[in-house]
């Protein structure tokens, strides 16, 4: 919905504001310019992108689109999960948690937590490590490493499509400039015309120019931006359940663990230690 509201408040502004200085909109559709912008932008994404990157493409467009999807209430979420998940581990012991890690769909627990439970991302990360807990890991300087390892490799495969974008963003307005040449090539076939004739074509050139720099700071480039904060959110999500998960393997009690975890949320998204402690005062603890 931000999106959506920001396109369009960049195309009423723009385009809002140009034909309230008296100019003709119509002057401004010059499709054959939009082809070969688009169109070159379009061939250079799919060079230079990995195969990885293209097919990922409708998932990147719904991230841009819909935002992120983490918030207070989800981080209250993530740490109500961790807070169970880790009572249950003190009371009855690690081996009490492999039900639930090796079929999280019909845990109890997880399916107290909706939100995170369709996550599947966020599910495989901690019935991952949980696993490894069950099966007696318990070098937890290891475990912070192997977490550390593969939260890298994911960002690296985001960073991927953040530089994607940015670089369609860095890329227009040089592929507007070659529209505008190849329009200016076309007016010089057409020297003899009378200058209105002139005027018009060379008008529809600069069109090129315009619409390169216009879509690249408009729109490419903020959704650039745009990916790259949802994906920081999401990152941060992840790293609030390593902290918990370390906190634990170190043998604190579930209260302090998932006070680690909160403590890597950022402020904006960041419980407080009352809302925490309410929110887990309400929670069921299986027995098993």
């Amino acid at each position: 919905m931000k999106l959506i509201i920001g396109i369009v408040f960049v195309n009423v502004c723009v385009f809002g504001g140009y034909a309230a200085m008296g100019a003709h909109l119509a002057v401004l559709w010059q499709p054959w310019e939009y082809v070969i912008i688009l169109g070159a932008a379009v061939g250079a994404f799919i060079i230079a992108n990995p195969g990885s990157v293209l097919r990922n493409m409708g998932g990147i467009l719904g991230t841009m689109f819909k935002g992120s999807k983490y918030n207070k209430d989800s981080f209250l979420e993530l740490l109500g999960l961790q807070y169970t998940l880790f009572k249950l581990a003190k009371a009855k012991g690690s081996l009490a948690l492999e039900a639930h890690v090796e079929d999280p769909e019909n845990s109890d627990i997880f399916n107290q937590f909706p939100t995170f439970a369709k996550d599947h991302h966020a599910v495989e990360f901690m019935c991952d490590y949980l696993r490894l807990i069950t099966l007696g890991t318990e070098n937890a300087f290891e475990m912070e490493a192997l977490m550390d390892e593969e939260l890298d490799t994911h960002h690296q495969e985001q960073e991927l499509s953040v530089s994607a974008m940015q670089a369609l963003a860095d890329g227009t307005p040089a592929l507007g400039i070659v529209a505008a040449v190849l329009g200016v090539i076309k007016t010089m076939g057409s020297i003899d015309a009378p200058p209105e004739v002139l005027g018009h074509m060379i008008g529809g050139a600069l069109v090129g120019t315009f619409f390169g720099i216009f879509v690249s700071y408009g729109f490419f480039g903020p959704m650039a931006s745009s990916l790259k904060a949802a994906y920081e959110a999401e990152s941060k999500y992840f790293l609030s359940m390593r902290a918990g998960l370390l906190a634990h393997m170190n043998g604190y009690a579930p209260a302090i663990s998932i006070e680690f975890a909160r403590k890597a949320v950022m402020s904006n998204d960041r419980p407080t230690f009352a809302e925490v402690e309410e929110s887990t005062d309400s929670l069921t603890i299986p027995t098993s």
